[in-house]
């Protein structure tokens, strides 16, 4: 489960992740918590600054991944991970000495999210160079298996320091939660990194990348599906809150009982990812299925306690499709391609969710919560369906399910001359 800290290289890297992970998710929660006390509590202030974050990824996204392949990604991560450093700290002291305007916000959270457009495909990227492929799919495991310790950890560490001492102290303490990814990058051994020769300068780079993904219809088709099911997955957050609220009464506090589970699901569903050592083209599809059925599932409980149990092992099927979908990306692309195709894959995967909010709410408010989360799941199931379909004539693998484990058998047909994919 956890082979890949026995590299130092990456071992550092962990380590550091861990901490700022964690310091991450509290810049988040104070981000928030600071952006109402500055607006009177405005909604559309708060919308206003979470899209502005999201923005530089949806507009620069493609040209980031052109970057990450040209230059060093050790060297980026440096830069950027320093930026953000700076920007927390920024912001930080402005918070503190209370001076903080809405509009100071507003110009922070667009400027991290310039940062993360270089920042996300590096970061995804550089794994492979720490660990090599063999590791991938156990280090891109324990990557979220932290990412969703500090989603759990973190909020809630906020949530005691901004009652005790206020928001600006917390940007400060992200700021210099850094210095532990920082520290780790410097302390690595650049030797022992299998380091992906950088792409020369050419022009057309970025589409380049585009072409070479549409070349690929088991790419495209994986790209699809992560469209339908990130736009509803991804909103699952405001359903348990309709859900809570509205159909089971039930208040805050519960409502707060129930993400924790999700989250917690989420990392146990990493850490078992972290044993498997390929990502199989079947992980993707039954964990992308089995997580529409669990929507499904949980529009349906008959009770509260029901629908958190169901919550938990959403989380896990949801980690499950996550991280083999990242692996299978990674390892299915040429070295060279890897940034940019990267970034088209943060692009679907973390663009669609503003998209698929307010169609979450258009259909819980038109016909409830429980009919918004199972037409979600419902969606979800159709078009992995048909993807797993298209899929099997594209790469020519006959796919059969089971009682038994593996619960989806593939075998492949025979072969055809020429063309590459993803392993079934």
């Amino acid at each position: 489960m956890f082979r890949s800290l026995a590299i130092r290289n990456y071992r550092l890297f962990a380590a550091g992740q861990v901490v700022s992970n964690s310091g991450t998710w509290m810049q988040r929660v104070a981000q928030d918590w600071l952006v109402l006390q500055l607006s009177g509590g405005s909604g559309v202030a708060l919308g206003l600054a979470t899209a502005l974050q999201f923005l530089p990824m949806l507009l620069f996204g493609l040209w980031g991944g052109t970057l990450v392949d040209r230059l060093s990604k050790r060297g980026l991560l440096i830069a950027t991970q320093a930026a953000m450093g700076v920007l927390a700290a920024g912001l930080g002291v402005l918070a503190t000495l209370g001076a903080a305007q809405v509009w100071h916000v507003y110009v922070f959270a667009f400027a991290l999210g310039l940062v993360t457009v270089v920042d996300n495909p590096a970061r995804q990227t550089f794994v492979v160079e720490m660990v090599g492929d063999r590791d991938l799919p156990n280090a891109v495991a324990l990557n979220s298996a932290s990412f969703q310790f500090g989603r759990v950890a973190g909020p809630a560490i906020a949530g005691l320091l901004i009652a005790a001492i206020g928001s600006g102290p917390v940007f400060l303490i992200n700021a210099a939660s850094f210095s532990a990814v920082l520290g780790g990058l410097w302390l690595m051994r650049p030797g022992e990194l299998e380091v992906t020769e950088p792409a020369p300068r050419t022009r057309g780079q970025t589409m380049e990348g585009v072409r070479y993904v549409l070349s690929r219809p088991d790419l495209v088709l994986l790209l699809v599906m992560t469209i339908f099911v990130q736009m509803f997955g991804a909103n699952v957050q405001n359903q348990i809150a309709l859900m809570a609220n509205n159909v089971f009464d039930t208040g805050a506090a519960a409502f707060g009982t129930a993400a924790a589970p999700r989250a917690v699901g989420a990392l146990a569903g990493a850490l078992i990812a972290a044993r498997r050592e390929r990502p199989r083209l079947r992980l993707v599809l039954s964990g992308a299925l089995a997580f529409g059925v669990l929507q499904g599932v949980s529009a349906a409980a008959p009770s509260y306690a029901w629908f958190v149990a169901a919550l938990v092992v959403m989380g896990v099927a949801f980690m499950t499709f996550t991280t083999s979908l990242n692996a299978t990306f990674q390892l299915s692309v040429e070295p060279q391609m890897r940034g940019r195709v990267m970034s088209i894959y943060m692009l679907v995967f973390l663009g669609v969710s503003p998209i698929g909010a307010p169609i979450v709410g258009f259909l819980a408010d038109a016909f409830g919560p429980r009919a918004s989360l199972g037409v979600g799941g419902a969606v979800s199931v159709l078009v992995v369906t048909v993807v797993a379909v298209l899929l099997a004539r594209s790469l020519r693998v006959r796919v059969r399910p089971s009682l038994r484990r593996p619960f989806v058998r593939v075998r492949a047909l025979p072969a055809r001359a020429g063309g590459s994919g993803v392993s079934g």
